[in-house]
């Protein structure tokens, strides 16, 4: 018969939720201003920067479900941090509703991308072999979000995960920063950039605890393997067949 594991001082205790809700506040500030930073010429302050017309009227309503996602992450981290859990418990219901309508709109905005053009693929990518990336944005949102879902009973596997479901969605952003080298760096950038914050994050929460949170580590891993799968799928021939095939709906 094996021994319960030794309940830690109440002042470590503290002290760990303490730091867990220092780091999820502040990742949630920097998620935030990443997507204001990426997409405030283009979208939020388009009209300032004589940015071209959106595609149609299914990419703002795309654009208000992200935003939406982006402040509902902020109150749901601000939440436990105030220890309101039945209400973030609450908001977790909607959140569920949320991320349904970002998957049943990026999918066909994605498609719509490929087969017209859009302005924000990089140059010298087709749009068909470009729209792999996209797809997998929502893919593993999906099963991120999904997981969050099933391990919401083990905080700091759940809260891992759905610090990726954030650090996901990044990519885009950071591919619209008006910055120089982001720009030169490409996808080393676009891609590096989000690994490196999931891994900083994992990092500084494995010194915290003294242990690596199994569960957030597998998603980091995944994230940055999904990474690497696009950008090798997305130049293959059965890509590109079922690329045009899905064109075809829209």
């Amino acid at each position: 018969m094996s021994l319960p594991a030794p309940r830690l001082p109440i002042d470590e205790t503290l002290q760990r939720r303490q730091f867990d809700r220092r780091l999820y506040l502040t990742a949630s500030v920097a998620f935030l201003l990443i997507v204001l930073a990426g997409f405030g010429r283009s979208y939020y302050a388009r009209g300032l920067f004589a940015a071209p017309p959106l595609p149609s009227a299914l990419v703002h309503v795309h654009g208000v479900l992200m935003t939406a996602w982006v402040l509902l992450f902020i109150a749901q981290v601000r939440l436990i941090a105030s220890k309101r859990i039945r209400l973030h418990q609450r908001f977790g219901y909607a959140a569920i509703g949320l991320a349904g309508l970002i998957i049943a709109t990026g999918i066909p905005v994605a498609v719509r991308a490929a087969k017209y053009g859009s302005a924000s693929f990089p140059a010298g990518v087709p749009p068909l072999a470009f729209m792999a990336v996209p797809l997998t944005d929502l893919v593993m949102f999906a099963g991120f979000f999904g997981a969050a879902i099933y391990y919401r009973r083990q905080p700091a596997a759940h809260k891992g995960l759905m610090l990726l479901t954030a650090i996901n969605f990044l990519p885009p952003a950071i591919a619209r920063m008006p910055v120089a080298l982001l720009q030169a760096l490409g996808p080393l950038a676009f891609f590096g950039v989000p690994i490196t914050l999931a891994v900083f994050c994992l990092t500084l929460d494995a010194r915290r605890h003294g242990r690596v949170n199994r569960v957030f580590l597998i998603g980091t891993l995944l994230l940055a393997a999904s990474y690497v799968s696009r950008l090798v799928l997305m130049t293959t021939e059965p890509w590109l067949q079922f690329a045009a095939w899905l064109a075809s709906f829209v």
